[in-house]
């Protein structure tokens, strides 16, 4: 079974270049953790669909902006990025590190 069910690499980026994104107004960023986890602190602009309702196809209109999704550490952002594959979605992209490595680079988070 070896190599068969193999996905295709996601498309990473880091905190620097999604915070340029931000500030450019070129991303729309997904927050993918749950509501309450969104509640305690997260990337400002970012809209949030958990996981656990997570589908492409009720992504917002990007209005021409690059869509990337975020959790908290990366684990979960992969699997919607799964989930937009097998629905043959053109989003690639989530923040390596999740929010934690936003938090680790000194960036502003808000609520909480």
């Amino acid at each position: 079974m070896l190599g068969f069910g193999k996905r295709d690499a996601h498309r990473e980026i880091g905190p620097a270049e999604l915070h340029a994104m931000l500030k450019d107004g070129t991303v729309l960023l997904i927050d993918v953790r749950e509501a309450g986890e969104f509640a305690t602190g997260h990337i400002p602009g970012a809209v949030n669909m958990p996981l656990s309702g997570f589908s492409p196809r009720n992504i917002p209109d990007p209005e021409g902006r690059t869509v990337v999704l975020q959790c908290a550490g990366g684990r979960r952002s992969g699997q919607a990025l799964d989930q937009c594959a097998q629905a043959q979605s053109a989003i690639d992209t989530h923040l390596a590190g999740g929010i934690g490595a936003w938090k680790d680079a000194g960036l502003p988070v808000v609520g909480g």
